[in-house]
């Protein structure tokens, strides 16, 4: 497990408060981030229930496929991608990567893929693939949740007041917020637009896993999002943002990606300019990992 490391800028000195980063990325050459946490539990069940074939969902350019894909290798699963659009020759990194790992590719297009959860979409893939364990998108469900209360559990968190993380489903935060010591309070940083409903998704996960041998009895207060700092949308960058996330680095050889961590960083940094964190608070940011995504 990875330590804390110790963010050192004037602009929390000149507030008060510290920062440092979790990295999460360094925990696994290639599954790495919050996605070894969330396919843990989901490919121990596929494991305990006698399936040979994982099945799952993602966009090209998913950091998701790209872990499963190799978990599911090192596990020895079959694997089935099932891909958001149509398929782009030569594959994409992500994709090239999957295929290598040896997951079967299936494309399906975006009005369907909207669908992905329906009963009917998924008796349609079990005819064409026959038996499988199904992880939905991103590993975001009950045993993603609870993989995830374990991100925390190797470290003494309790000098931190503020847990902050990157949010796109909602499922590492919930983890996380279960996983916290009592007066703690967990911050994600939604990643896309119209990210409001994850006050929600985040509260209805946590319901959905119950009580857990590490998750705190503090009710859903423990936890905010933040919806200021999605930067146009899902996946979508500006000059500004691809600025800080270079001097973020130069600055302290730690690596965003632009999608999820960028945005995070760049929020805390923010917020810290407006005063928004009092004096004498201390915060961890949990990197979730994503670098694969960088590659060109």
């Amino acid at each position: 497990m990875a330590n804390p490391i110790k963010i050192n800028n004037p602009l929390f000195a000149k507030h008060e408060i510290t920062l440092s980063v979790l990295p999460l990325y360094l925990n696994h050459p290639i599954i790495s981030g919050n996605k070894a946490y969330k396919l843990k539990y989901n490919l121990q069940e596929a494991k305990n229930l006698r399936h040979k074939t994982i099945l799952t969902f993602g966009g090209a350019f998913s950091n998701h496929i790209h872990a499963a894909a190799a978990a599911c290798k090192e596990a020895r699963f079959n694997a089935i991608g099932i891909i958001r659009g149509e398929e782009t020759l030569p594959l994409n990194p992500t994709l090239s990567f999957a295929r290598q790992c040896g997951m079967q590719l299936h494309y399906v297009d975006r009005e369907s893929y909207r669908t992905k959860t329906s009963p009917a979409f998924l008796e349609k893939l079990q005819q064409q693939f026959g038996e499988f364990y199904l992880i939905p998108e991103g590993g975001s469900n009950s045993p993603g949740v609870q993989g995830c209360t374990e991100i925390l559990s190797n470290s003494d968190h309790s000098q931190y007041d503020l847990i902050c993380c990157p949010c796109g489903t909602g499922a590492t935060l919930a983890g996380i917020s279960l996983s916290l010591k009592p007066n703690r309070q967990a911050l994600g940083f939604a990643a896309l637009k119209g990210g409001e409903f994850l006050q929600a998704q985040v509260a209805q996960f946590r319901e959905q896993l119950g009580p857990t041998p590490s998750s705190s009895s503090e009710p859903t207060a423990n936890f905010k999002i933040i919806t200021d700092y999605h930067f146009g949308g899902f996946a979508k960058t500006n000059p500004e943002l691809m600025h800080f996330a270079g001097q973020f680095e130069k600055q302290t050889a730690i690596p965003l990606d632009p999608v999820y961590t960028a945005k995070m960083m760049y929020g805390i940094y923010d917020l810290a300019k407006k005063g928004f964190f009092k004096a004498g608070t201390s915060l961890l940011a949990i990197h979730t990992g994503g670098l694969q995504g960088r590659r060109k």
